[in-house]
C-alpha cells in the first residue's frame, strides 16, 4: 500500500514558521509510523530530524502527535493509522527542529520530585533486599510502569497554559515513591507536590490517561497524591 505521510517541518535556521511537507511512502499494514519516518529520512530527505532509540515502546523517546493524538511512533501501526498519516511534534514544548523537541524543562521537573528511594536505614542483617508484601508492591505497581515518554505531560492543557506546572509525568513518578513502603522521603516529596504548581494545577481532564502508552491511570494517581497531601495537613 502507499501511505500519504504529512510531516510538520521546521528548521529555525531556515524557516520563518512551521510548514507541512507530504511524502508518498510505500508501507505494509504491519509497519509502524516510525518505519515511515525512517523511509523518508533514508530515501527522500536526510535532514528530517526526530528522536528515537529502542524502537520497541520501552525508551519512550519517540512520542509524537500522530493523527492528532500523542502516541509512540514505534508502536502505532499503519493498519490502525490509515492511508493518510499526519505527524507533528508534541505540544507545549520548544521545537528544536522538525519533530525534535527541547526536553530540558521536562527532565528538570522530573528531577525536582525526588524520583528515587529515600532510606537511610542500615540494610537488613541478612544482606538481602528490603522486603515488601505483594499488597505493598501493588500499591504503586501502576505508576512504576512509566517510561518517561512525556506523552501525558505534553497532552495536558494545564501544562500548555502554564509551563511551570510540574506536569503529570513528574507527579506519576512522585506517586511511585510516595506510596512505596520502603521510602522515608514522603514529607519532603509531598511538600513539593503541594506547591502552587504541583498537583493543584490538575483539572482532571483525562488527556493524560488517554495519551499514556502504558495504560497508567494517571488522573487517579494525581488524585491519590492530592488526598495524601490533604491527610497530612489535617
Amino acid at each position: 500500500m502507499e501511505v500519504q505521510l504529512r510531516i510538520l517541518r521546521f528548521d529555525p535556521e531556515r524557516d520563518a514558521a512551521p510548514h507541512w511537507e507530504e511524502y508518498a511512502v510505500p508501507a505494509e499494514p504491519t509497519d509502524r509510523v516510525l518505519d515511515l519516518l525512517h523511509w523518508v529520512k533514508w530515501y527522500r530527505d536526510g535532514t528530517l530530524t526526530f528522536r528515537r532509540s529502542c524502537g520497541h515502546g520501552v525508551c519512550g523517546s519517540d512520542a509524537m502527535l500522530i493523527n492528532g493524538r500523542n502516541r509512540l511512533a514505534c508502536e502505532y501501526l499503519i493498519k490502525d493509522a490509515g492511508p493518510r498519516v499526519s505527524v507533528e511534534p508534541v505540544r507545549g514544548t520548544r521545537v528544536v527542529k522538525d519533530l525534535l523537541i527541547d526536553l530540558d524543562g521536562f527532565w528538570e521537573k522530573y528531577r525536582s520530585v525526588m524520583p528515587f528511594l529515600v532510606n537511610d536505614e542500615a540494610p537488613p542483617a541478612d544482606g538481602k533486599e528490603r522486603r515488601q508484601s505483594p499488597e505493598e508492591r501493588d500499591r504503586f505497581e501502576d505508576t512504576s510502569r512509566c517510561i518517561l515518554c512525556g506523552a501525558c505531560t505534553t497532552a495536558c492543557p494545564s501544562f500548555w497554559s502554564n509551563p511551570d506546572y510540574v506536569g503529570p509525568a513528574a507527579i506519576v513518578n512522585a506517586h511511585r515513591f510516595i506510596f512505596d513502603s520502603r521510602d522515608h522521603g514522603n514529607e519532603e516529596r509531598l511538600q513539593i507536590m503541594a506547591d502552587a504548581d504541583g498537583v493543584w494545577r490538575c483539572r482532571t481532564i483525562f488527556n493524560c490517561v488517554e495519551a499514556c502508552p502504558r495504560g497508567i491511570n494517571i488522573t487517579r494517581a494525581i488524585l491519590e497524591v492530592t488526598r495524601e497531601i490533604e491527610s497530612q495537613q489535617t
